[in-house]
């Protein structure tokens, strides 16, 4: 019953972009017109799916709704590095850090001009408790 009121409450809206690397600088990937995004193996669905699959609620404190957005990095290969929550209740800002960090699918890479390269993604997640 958890897992499907948490499947309900997960924002849909993400967002999404990447970065080209430029000698030492790094460019989004919409001012370099990317040829493809980084994706999920099964798509974002998926990906949330793990997510959910992965999240303790019980670990969360607090009542009513709350928020946090993940922020993470898909490195040139699909792992996830750089894992970092931000919302206002700490005890789900952890959880949802270790839900995402237990996700074992790589990602498929952002590509430009054929490349391979780094590409951030933001992740909202909303809780009712």
């Amino acid at each position: 019953m958890k897992k499907i009121l948490l499947l309900f409450v997960l924002l849909f809206s993400i967002t999404a972009f990447s970065q080209d690397k430029n000698e030492n600088e790094m460019r989004t990937i919409w001012e370099a017109k990317s040829d493809a995004m980084s994706e999920f193996p099964t798509g974002i669905k998926g990906f949330r799916q793990e997510v959910i699959n992965n999240f303790r609620t019980r670990k969360v404190t607090g009542k009513g709704i709350n928020r946090t957005e993940i922020r993470f990095s898909i490195e040139n290969d699909g792992s996830l590095s750089e894992i970092q929550a931000f919302g206002e209740n700490e005890s789900l800002n952890e959880e949802a850090i270790r839900a995402v960090s237990k996700v074992k699918k790589k990602w498929l890479p952002a590509k430009v001009k054929g490349e391979k390269v780094k590409s951030k993604f933001r992740f909202p997640l909303t809780i009712n408790i």
